[in-house]
């Protein structure tokens, strides 16, 4: 059997990842605007029929987590109405559906990584809308798979990575925040995640364990400066020259968004359930600062 999985956010990290990172087995169907436009949802059902998926994964977001602040409106028409109806027309299929969602649910206070049961509190626009989202997503269909993720980085699109090595190019000392904790977590580790959790949800249709919020994210934990020294430390081992990180408070860097503190997640559940363990944070970080070295050649 063909799995064909219809994403959303043909040009997003995780959505890029998928296409690159397709299995035996499954075909990818990319859903570009203007046929699925998020920010005018009634396009999203009649796309998502077109497609004749087996599962639909909504990686399409509005992402711009400080525009959010000045446009909320906007951050909750694609990332929770058009959400919903994303849900809605895999009900109307009959096919579940996957939503990637963020730890920016959380407010961060918590001094361990926070599990799927945890009270939500998002502190921005952009975390509100991502909440609501979810909350779209279970109303219109039982039957879907609710992924948190955090600091996602790849070779495609804009992420702290890319930021990193751009800045290196000019710059002996950077100022990087180090009091905020994650996981960073490489957009290829989450799509081959996807995919078994897509074949999962398609070959245990009955199971209804699979089907909730997961957390799913890097092992380990770092702060920012954390990743950066690993990145600059990366770039060195290619040739570049040394780059000094300076560690800043949050306060040193203040944004229109507040950023949650604590953004470790708690990804037992997914391993219980799915049989889905993403690799330490290092062992994908460098294969990515690689790619992006050798493509700057």
């Amino acid at each position: 059997m063909t799995f064909r999985i219809a994403v959303t956010g043909s040009t997003g990290q995780v959505a890029c990842a998928m296409l690159e990172r397709v299995p035996v087995g499954f075909e990818v169907i990319a859903i570009r605007r203007p046929d699925l436009d998020l920010a005018n949802p009634k396009t999203v059902a009649p796309a998502l029929r077109a497609a004749k998926p087996n599962v639909i994964v909504n990686a399409a977001a509005y992402t711009a987590v400080d525009q959010a602040e000045s446009e909320p409106d906007l951050a909750m028409r694609v990332n929770s109405e058009a959400a919903g109806e994303v849900a809605r027309a895999a009900a109307a299929l009959g096919i579940p559906v996957i939503q990637l969602s963020t730890d920016y649910v959380f407010d961060g206070t918590l001094d361990r990584p926070y599990r799927e049961d945890d009270t939500t509190g998002p502190i921005s626009a952009y975390g509100v809308s991502k909440l609501a989202g979810e909350q779209a997503v279970a109303a219109f269909t039982a039957n879907h798979v609710i992924l948190r993720t955090a600091w996602i980085y790849s070779p495609f699109g804009k992420n702290f990575v890319k930021t990193m090595l751009r800045l290196a190019e000019t710059r002996d000392e950077v100022g990087v925040v180090a009091d905020q904790i994650g996981c960073p977590t490489s957009a290829m580790d989450i799509a081959d995640a996807i995919f078994t959790v897509a074949r999962n949800l398609t070959e245990r249709a009955d199971d209804p364990s699979l089907r909730r919020v997961f957390h799913m994210s890097a092992a380990g934990e770092a702060v920012w400066a954390d990743v950066a020294e690993a990145i600059f430390a990366e770039r060195q081992r290619h040739g570049g020259k040394p780059v000094a990180v300076k560690r800043i408070a949050t306060s040193d860097y203040p944004t229109p968004a507040r950023r949650p503190a604590n953004s470790r997640l708690d990804c037992s559940k997914l391993a219980q359930a799915h049989g889905v363990h993403l690799p330490e944070w290092r062992s994908s970080l460098g294969p990515c600062i690689t790619r992006l070295l050798g493509d700057q050649r």
